[in-house]
């Protein structure tokens, strides 16, 4: 019977689950963008409300990207620390993963919907995105998109679109299809489960000491306008 823990930190979500024989048993989150403060209580507070320890543990899952560069970071560092103390597996599954599953498993797909289009916000116009079937297959690559009024186009031809995840509404003015359905999400933990849940099955196993994040784009540091003195 194996015992995953879950991260997700692409986002403002920081969330950790546990996930024991492929059922969410306990779970945390936080909104408040302190993933790297917060992050390794939630999953001491997790496999303490199971009486578990990390070295119960077969294995971590990571949401791997895009995203948030230092979302990210933190992420996976916790990961490969667990996992190095430990003696766990790693496993990964993409942050747009995380957002389709959870509309699957949710409930929350529109009648007739033909694609699910998960985005995750990049600044500006532009969001983290690639096109899934109903059934949770990713149709195309993912990629960093500036959204103008015929993007997906080709797709609301063909019938509804749900648009899900923290970029999704800020698209919702723009395209303008009575066929776009949108919905605010963010990438979470318990949207990790089937994904990671499948690499576990099929042995789908990170390299713990060089497995990086998906970033997607190079990070970019701005200079602060705050005068310090």
């Amino acid at each position: 019977m194996a015992k995953i823990i879950l991260i997700e930190t692409s986002t403002s979500l920081c969330s950790a689950a546990l996930a024991i024989d492929g059922e969410i048993v306990a779970y945390a989150e936080d909104g408040s963008r302190q993933h790297a403060a917060l992050l390794a209580p939630m999953v001491k507070e997790i496999l303490d409300s199971r009486g578990l320890s990390v070295k119960d543990c077969d294995a971590v899952g990571v949401g791997r990207g895009p995203g948030s560069y230092t979302g990210l970071r933190v992420g996976v560092s916790t990961a490969k620390g667990l996992c190095f103390g430990g003696g766990l597996k790693l496993l990964s599954a993409g942050s747009l993963d995380a957002l389709v599953w959870s509309a699957i498993e949710g409930g929350s797909l529109p009648e007739g919907c033909r694609y699910i289009i998960p985005m995750i916000d990049a600044r500006r116009m532009e969001v983290y995105t690639a096109v899934y079937s109903t059934e949770g297959e990713r149709l195309t690559d993912v990629e960093a998109k500036i959204v103008d009024s015929g993007s997906f186009a080709d797709r609301l031809s063909e019938g509804k679109v749900l648009f899900t995840g923290d970029g999704a509404l800020k698209c919702s003015g723009t395209i303008t299809s009575p066929n776009a359905v949108f919905a605010e999400s963010r990438p979470s933990a318990r949207g990790l489960l089937t994904p990671v849940t499948r690499a576990w099955e099929e042995k789908r196993f990170e390299d713990i000491a060089y497995f990086e994040p998906f970033y997607l784009k190079d990070f970019v540091a701005t200079v602060s306008k705050k005068k310090l003195f």
